[in-house]
């Protein structure tokens, strides 16, 4: 239809047509069919979801044949009666997201005001989450769960403005689109368009990925997220999932909490950790253009993978820090300086918060190229290092470190920040850095999709110099670990794959072939 009745109009048109039917289409075919009693459904439901949405066109229309389209595919394909159709097309799910206008904004938490500020052409920190179900997905319902969701995520549903001396998160109301992959993976977003969207919804095959600019969240805020979304659409095929485990009640009003800069939490201390760091060695191997120009994963044996590291004392992190650092070796022809690997650091065992934001830290686990050369020789430096970088008194001096580097930042028009913000990032990014190792964990899924989701993956965005970064979650049984590549070289994996074979790690290797060189 071409455009959405009001209110008002609706009362006024108890024997037109319905808006639902207005338009000559196959939704048309389809209710011409229908009985009285069920057109009086559709004519229930078509009132209700005019209450619940008075957003301006195209994106009120777009909505709006969202749920005709998801009304002919449970009806006419998956031959549900219309009535337990709109049952779960609940428009009451759609809350008053969409009757309200957007009048909320949120600062930038300390972390998230270093990234609108660092973005160069084609160059911004974007994550990926993926979740890979037992069926292929259905778009049209896919689609409706995201409608429904993202009214959960208000923080979500913003775009990057730009204030006289920092960049903040306005409220923009809108219909988020689900939408085929056909690019690459954690392409640079376009947020200098007004009401332009943070985040990505995407679906290939059985897979559904999110992909956030990191200014959103992190890890933790995307996941969950991810999980609750994947609630909603298993709803809108039957499948009933408790809120547990991460998995949010879309209708259960947003907290306060999950808003908050956690950053705020840090206990004040005369102690920081300074960001600058001597250069890290890199992998050799040529640049290339296209970025990345590969994407791996490892799917490792997680229980297996488990006992290799406790039988060598470590954790698997310890365990497999040690692996990436013995293939970084293997991938440069450098035979001096130090290899440097990020850990980023979840500050919420530090600090527990329920924030959606932005809320971990990092610590950089150093080696000097020449006394990396076994993994007995390396394991007890990379754990000390590690279980000491990570504790929450030097988390809580980062932490501080942070604020204060913000703050110093504080009155200087953004105009003038931008270019300190490029020096700040260069000593933040990729120089003082060989490679990231980024460890979500287990991830647990409550009893609805726990059996649908076979596996799930964790990707990092690529970075300017960085020939490969690394990601990892676990669920079920599978360990993935995911690399992103910035080289067509293969030696990087090639000595991964020859370790996990020495420790006797089952495997196999998934992924993209090369995009380009």
């Amino acid at each position: 239809m071409e455009r959405l009745l009001s209110n008002k109009k609706i009362k006024q048109r108890k024997e037109k047509p319905l808006a639902l039917l207005s338009s000559k289409s196959r939704f048309q075919t389809f209710a011409d069919e229908l009985t009285k009693e069920d057109r009086a459904l559709l004519t229930h439901f078509d009132q209700n979801f005019h209450q619940a949405v008075s957003l301006i066109n195209p994106e009120a229309k777009l909505l709006y044949d969202d749920y005709k389209n998801a009304i002919l595919l449970l009806c006419e394909k998956q031959k549900l009666p219309l009535e337990e159709a709109l049952k779960r097309l609940d428009t009451c799910d759609l809350g008053g997201f969409y009757a309200r206008p957007p009048i909320l904004w949120y600062p930038l938490d300390n972390a998230a005001k270093v990234y609108p500020l660092s973005m160069k052409h084609g160059q911004m920190a974007v994550f990926r989450l993926s979740a890979y179900l037992d069926e292929p997905i259905i778009p049209e319902l896919l689609q409706i769960a995201l409608d429904t969701t993202i009214k959960r995520f208000p923080f979500f549903a913003t775009t990057i403005k730009a204030g006289f001396f920092w960049h903040y998160i306005d409220s923009t109301k809108r219909r988020f689109n689900a939408e085929p992959e056909s690019d690459l993976p954690c392409k640079p977003m376009n947020v200098s368009i007004s009401g332009a969207q943070s985040f990505r919804v995407l679906y290939y095959q059985n897979r559904i990925s999110v992909e956030f600019f990191h200014i959103l969240t992190d890890g933790s805020g995307g996941l969950t997220f991810l999980k609750t979304l994947l609630a909603q659409y298993m709803k809108l095929q039957g499948i009933e999932v408790p809120s547990a485990m991460g998995v949010l009640n879309i209708n259960d009003a947003p907290t306060t909490e999950e808003a908050e800069n956690g950053f705020l939490k840090a206990e004040p201390s005369k102690k920081t950790s300074g960001f600058i760091s001597k250069t890290a060695l890199q992998m050799s191997g040529k640049l290339s253009s296209v970025k990345p120009v590969q994407i791996l994963h490892f799917v490792m044996d997680a229980e297996k993978a488990k006992n290799v590291a406790k039988s060598k004392d470590a954790t698997v992190t310890t365990f497999m820090l040690a692996l990436i650092f013995l293939a970084c070796k293997y991938a440069t022809d450098d035979i001096k300086g130090r290899l440097q690997i990020q850990v980023p650091v979840n500050m919420r065992k530090h600090y527990p918060s329920t924030t959606m934001r932005n809320f971990s830290m990092y610590c950089t686990i150093k080696l000097p190229i020449e006394i990396v050369n076994s993994l007995d020789d390396i394991l007890p430096e990379i754990k000390k290092q590690l279980t000491e970088g990570s504790s929450k008194e030097n988390m809580n001096e980062m932490l501080n470190s942070t604020i204060k580097m913000v703050n110093s930042f504080r009155f200087i028009p953004l105009f003038i920040k931008k270019p300190a913000a490029k020096v700040i990032y260069g000593v933040l990014g990729d120089a003082v850095l060989t490679t990231t190792l980024s460890n979500l964990g287990l991830v647990e899924l409550p009893e609805g999709l726990n059996e649908h989701v076979t596996n799930m993956d964790f990707v990092l965005g690529t970075g300017i110099t960085n020939r490969a970064s690394c990601s990892m979650i676990t669920v079920h049984n599978n360990l993935n670990l995911s690399i992103t590549k910035l080289t067509a070289d293969p030696s990087f994996e090639n000595k991964i794959s020859d370790l996990l074979k020495q420790f006797d790690i089952p495997f196999k290797v998934q992924g993209s072939p090369l995009y380009g060189n």
